[in-house]
């Protein structure tokens, strides 16, 4: 506490959590450090590295947050008036305009069910109740047909629900398509699995500053850095480049009706 009072703020905090695996380190790691560079050139200190075991709300509310990515959902439920957006990166996503995402809903491989409807009775495994793609997507992708999941698991991790669903502890679960595209990639249980269907594309997972960052330069110095990454790291994040997708189209995405 002594320390912190020295100092008068509190140190500057970066991650680029939302999309980290064991596999992904070094790419975000020259990632960041190119970021670094830019805003550098630019005059804006940053921390040399990133926080990425840090609670993602208390990286999100830091007063002094230079850089991070959350989930659409938290952005418009409680962080949009407390930061400032940056903007959204293109993963290049199939079916998707550029900037947005959507989800996979996955099942087991051997699952002779065809449709949706069909898993009414089923448990549906997810990573948090306020995220967009494993949680909000799949609740209005099945609204029409007239259910909600009674039988769920929270998993915590896209990751941990598509193991779930693998080993039979769900039957069901909605994975965003970066993550997803990362499982079939890296989880070996991933040709245990299959996709069911694909939910609406909804705006991806925004870049946020802090309110008194100035989201244009930082914007730009995206930019510079995803032009500069190499081939192989630029192939491993799946980064394609930087879009401003407006704040309103954030907030005109519906939370579900009882996830809050």
């Amino acid at each position: 506490a002594v320390d912190m009072l020295k100092m008068g703020r509190p140190k500057m905090i970066a991650n680029l959590m939302m999309y980290q695996r064991p596999q992904l380190v070094e790419a975000h790691d020259q990632y960041w450090a190119l970021i670094r560079k830019h805003l550098a050139i630019a005059g804006i200190d940053s921390p040399e590295t990133l926080s990425q075991d840090a609670e993602e709300f208390f990286v999100w509310k830091h007063p002094d947050l230079v850089l991070s990515q959350t989930c659409g959902m938290p952005y418009r439920t409680w962080l949009h008036d407390k930061v400032q957006l940056v903007g959204t990166p293109d993963y290049g996503l199939a079916g998707c305009p550029a900037g947005y995402y959507r989800s996979a809903i996955i099942v087991r491989a051997d699952d002779t069910r065809s449709e949706v409807a069909a898993f009414k009775d089923a448990t549906f495994a997810y990573n948090q109740t306020f995220s967009q793609s494993g949680y909000a997507a799949p609740f209005w992708h099945l609204k029409p047909h007239g259910f909600w999941f009674e039988s769920r698991l929270q998993t915590e991790q896209h990751v941990a629900s598509a193991r779930a669903v693998a080993n039979g502890s769900a039957d069901i679960a909605s994975i965003d398509a970066v993550t997803w595209r990362n499982v079939e990639t890296y989880e070996p249980v991933a040709n245990q699995l299959r996709v069911l269907a694909w939910t609406k594309p909804t705006p991806g997972l925004p870049l946020i500053t802090s309110l008194g960052s100035d989201a244009g330069v930082i914007f730009n110095a995206l930019e510079g850095a995803i032009a500069e990454l190499d081939a192989q790291n630029r192939s491993l994040l799946g980064i394609k480049g930087i879009v401003n997708v407006p704040k309103e189209a954030y907030l005109a995405v519906r939370n579900p009706d009882e996830a809050l």
